[in-house]
């Protein structure tokens, strides 16, 4: 039955004529790797600094709203995969299911535990800034999202990403340098993120800090090493990455005359980036690499979206979305507890492109 269930869902993203547009089909198929664990404890990876041995308790007790999908991160995008879906599909497979569960994991009581954590002392760079990032991203689903249940939880979830928002203001200012890598420490991922929401809530106070610091910290840059691309353990290209959050900050002159300096590749008609392979995707580190091709494809479908002169970079997308797709589940946790999140990304950015 598992095979079979696998079949199927390569299938399902295998098609050769390729549409931008997720179906309901598939959107049931993607729903189902982030509900099958979005309650499941272990296996389980805690990003927990201990102060003392009063502090070794189970996942679930310390965070009771994300402790499922093996790590913190995961699990809040998982949720946002959810509620994202349930938005765009009202006819979902397991929709009260999948609604019960969000209400369970983002109760009101469960939403001030996590908090109390994040407002331990020795817990200030938990999660930082990748998971932060993904809680403001949860928070704009759930509050752009007009049903009842939505709106209670988008409530619940408020305190948290408030108390964020706050610790991103406290913390991006001491940052001399930004963090380049292609893993969770991306500096410019965590505020590509920070910086929808605080556009999303009007927030310009924060959309200042975070301007002020992105200013401070990637105006300069110049030539990107594309060519250096991708490290062994990558899901974020670090080029696109500052890409993102430049494209978002800066006017659109000004950001391409800033791109030309840091991504002259990117305007050749002729550019092709080979998509990252995977060795073995039993191995929680090298698959994610499918990562990267999902996070990849949604920067080029940014840049193509916006601007005429990188619609060429639609095609360089495709080529990267359509290469992980058949892999997102295939019977490995170390892929099927995420990869979903990144392939919704993918698909929501693209949705905006003609054909």
């Amino acid at each position: 039955m598992r095979n079979l269930l696998v079949t199927t869902f390569v299938f399902l993203f295998s098609f050769t004529g390729f549409s931008q547009l997720l179906n309901l089909e598939q959107a049931n198929r993607l729903a189902s790797l982030p509900l099958k664990c979005l309650q499941q404890e272990y296996p389980n990876k805690l990003g927990q600094l201990l102060q003392d041995s009063t502090e070794i308790v189970s996942p679930k007790e310390l965070h009771p709203s994300f402790y499922g999908c093996f790590d913190w991160h995961s699990s809040v995008h998982g949720h946002w995969s959810l509620v994202y879906l349930l938005k765009q599909f009202p006819d979902l497979n397991n929709r009260q299911e999948i609604i019960q569960k969000l209400k369970i994991n983002l109760s009101k009581a469960n939403i001030e535990k996590e908090v109390a954590y994040l407002n331990k002392k020795h817990e200030k760079s938990f999660e930082r800034l990748y998971g932060w990032a993904w809680v403001l991203k949860l928070q704009q689903e759930l509050s752009d999202c007009n049903e009842p249940f939505a709106q209670e939880l988008s409530q619940n979830l408020q305190p948290l990403s408030d108390l964020l928002i706050g610790m991103y203001t406290e913390f991006l200012p001491k940052l001399y340098y930004p963090v380049r890598v292609g893993t969770h420490n991306n500096t410019a991922f965590g505020m590509t993120l920070a910086w929808d929401y605080a556009v999303y809530s009007k927030n310009e106070k924060f959309k200042k800090v975070l301007k002020e610091n992105a200013l401070r910290m990637f105006q300069k840059d110049e030539g990107c090493p594309f060519a250096w691309e991708p490290s062994g353990i990558d899901f974020l290209s670090p080029c696109m990455e500052e890409m993102g959050i430049m494209q978002r900050i800066l006017t659109e002159e000004d950001f391409l005359k800033w791109a030309k300096k840091f991504a002259k590749p990117l305007f050749e008609k002729k550019f092709g980036w080979e998509t990252a392979k995977v060795s073995d995707r039993t191995d929680g580190h090298l698959v994610h690499l499918d990562g990267l091709n999902f996070s990849r494809a949604w920067h080029f479908y940014a840049l193509a979206i916006q601007f005429d002169k990188f619609r060429h970079l639609k095609g360089v997308g495709d080529l990267h979305l359509k290469h992980s797709l058949p892999f997102l589940t295939d019977g490995n946790y170390e892929g099927e507890h995420w990869l979903a999140s990144f392939a919704l990304r993918a698909f929501e950015q693209r949705k905006g492109l003609p054909e």
